[in-house]
């Protein structure tokens, strides 16, 4: 074991016992709750756009900066395998400070600022979501190495079910102030952060497969987040529609604390109740900062971005591992040296983030979900214009609908790669569901066939189609379309800020529509390349450590 009970949360230190990482998991939920600050961008992005007197152009690359900031996460994935977490959580809480700390002061006309300077303020505010979800989702996939799906659904759900939880406060206790929420956002995301930093660190991962007791903690707990994004839309429909009380605010909120305190239950129980079996048996595992290779068992290589797929698909999964095998054994007989090094990762293994680089399959998830998620974030920066224009002035129940289905689709699409009014209200629905699910599947797919050793960069990597998505479907198409219809239906005005009718983003959606249908096609031909892989990691029902075959018994 690397680490004892005692100790900071370094690096090099590992918390022993059953506990920790469920007391780990209950606080990354609170820190995946705080990263979700890039979501509540509709919320105050109207108030921004009047105090500063932009454009709807003006307004969608300020929507660009905050995808920016939200998704470039490379410097945090690089860190990650060399600071601590709560290392990282210090540093996404300073750049939510300071981020936006000056966007409330500019909001507020406190201080007067140039548009680069707010532009560049939002990246920075938003980027605290990297940091934040960083630290936490490669610090609990490394936690619980077997349930990888269902860990990344669970932790990424709850950034989307943050987007409730920011409206319900926006409306309930903050009064639909949005300079009030962007202070919440510069306070209260630090705050959260320092709470609960100590509790988010490396643990005794479990390698079980077949743990009753794993699975229905996870069961409570994916109940449990269900439970509380289903209170979160109801109590805004009805905040929204009902005049409520003062007291039954409160109440609401309180309920929604304790909902979010929920997954603590779980390291409560097991201190009450401890199980003798697992406490007698002492663990002398490592944390799964890496997997090991699937020796023997990967059913072919993972070949070069210019190699040939037909031939891979082509060739038999025993066949093409035997046949690598005997030309390794035949060239050692002849003398060759160290050749079965020489020869790359496989799917499975663990891969640098140079040598998945230069991978179709890495390049092919990419693209695919530069389809999928790239367009949706158009719809998500523009959701507050979008609703306005169909008639839909209150956005709040908008903003809460996407945001519960994200979480959704998000719980939903983690869970299936473990275990393999009017118009506008349902579109909305739709595309969270989809845009949650794409989120969900994307992290456990990229940890299985790339490993854990260079996940957090690859991870974070994957995230630059939000940026890209943002800039090329939102920023150039979008805001140019929405202005130019804005133009011709108040001609006698310089610069209209509204557009209303179906025109406003009809040729928009268009655009994304026909991006998604080759999204899709390239999703069929992805599954067919990797579809013998993940025959060989859940040949037994789930998914199969290469720890657990060697350490366990």
């Amino acid at each position: 074991m690397a680490g004892g009970e005692g100790g900071g949360p370094g690096p090099g230190k590992v918390k022993a016992g059953s506990r920790p990482p469920w007391v780990g998991l209950a606080a990354a939920v609170w820190v995946q709750v705080a990263a979700g600050s890039a979501y509540v961008f509709p919320l105050y992005s109207h108030a921004v756009k009047e105090a500063l007197g932009y454009d709807q152009k003006a307004l969608t690359m300020l929507g660009v900066g905050n995808d920016v900031g939200e998704n470039v996460g490379l410097l945090p994935g690089v860190l990650a395998n060399r600071l601590p977490p709560w290392l990282i959580l210090v540093i996404g809480s300073a750049c939510a400070f300071f981020g936006f700390g000056t966007l409330w002061l500019a909001v507020t006309k406190t201080v007067a600022m140039p548009y680069w300077v707010l532009w560049i303020a939002l990246c920075i505010g938003t980027n605290s979501s990297a940091w934040l979800g960083t630290a936490a989702l490669v610090t609990n996939m490394r936690n619980f190495p077997l349930s990888r799906g269902t860990v990344a659904g669970l932790i990424k759900g709850y950034v989307a079910v943050s987007a409730a939880v920011y409206t319900e406060t926006f409306n309930g206790m903050l009064g639909n102030s949005a300079t009030n929420l962007l202070l919440l956002l510069a306070l209260g995301i630090p705050t959260a952060c320092i709470v609960v930093m100590y509790f988010v660190r490396p643990c005794t991962p479990s390698l079980e497969e077949d743990n009753s007791t794993e699975h229905s903690h996870f069961m409570y707990t994916q109940i449990s987040s269900v439970v509380l994004g289903v209170y979160l839309m109801v109590a805004t429909i009805l905040g929204d529609t009902l005049k409520l009380s003062q007291v039954v605010t409160y109440l609401l909120f309180g309920i929604m604390i304790l909902l979010l305190l929920a997954p603590l239950a779980i390291p409560i129980k097991m201190t009450l109740y401890p199980n003798k079996q697992t406490k007698e048996k002492p663990s002398t595992l490592a944390p799964s900062y890496s997997t090991d290779s699937l020796s023997g068992a990967d059913p072919e290589n993972s070949e070069p971005l210019l190699g040939s797929a037909t031939a891979t698909l082509a060739t038999g999964v025993h066949e093409s591992d035997d046949s690598t095998d005997l030309d390794v054994l035949l060239a050692e007989g002849e003398g060759a040296v160290n050749l079965k090094k020489k020869r790359g990762p496989r799917r499975g293994d663990d891969f640098t983030f140079l040598e998945a680089l230069v991978k179709a399959d890495f390049w092919l998830l990419f693209i695919v979900y530069f389809c999928g998620v790239g367009t949706g974030v158009t719809v998500l920066n523009n959701l507050a214009q979008v609703g306005m224009s169909v008639g839909a002035n209150d956005t709040t129940i908008l903003l809460c609908l996407f945001g519960f289905c994200n979480f959704v689709g998000r719980i939903l699409g983690g869970s299936v790669s473990e275990y393999f009014v009017s118009l506008i209200y349902v579109s909305t629905t739709l595309l969270g569901i989809c845009y949650g699910v794409q989120f969900a599947v994307m992290i456990p797919t990229v940890s299985e066939l790339f490993g854990l050793k260079d996940f957090g960069l690859m991870y974070n990597f994957m995230l630059l189609v939000n940026p890209l998505g943002a800039f090329f479907f939102s920023a150039l198409l979008a805001g140019y379309i929405y202005d130019k219809e804005a133009a011709r239906q108040h001609p006698g005005v310089l610069e209209p800020s509204n557009c209303y009718g179906p025109d406003c983003f009809r040729v928009t959606f268009y655009v994304c529509a026909i991006v998604c249908c080759c999204g899709t096609l390239l999703s069929v031909f992805f599954i067919a390349r990797i579809k013998p892989v993940y025959q060989m990691l859940y040949a037994s029902g789930s998914f199969r450590h290469p720890r657990s075959q060697q350490q366990l018994h």
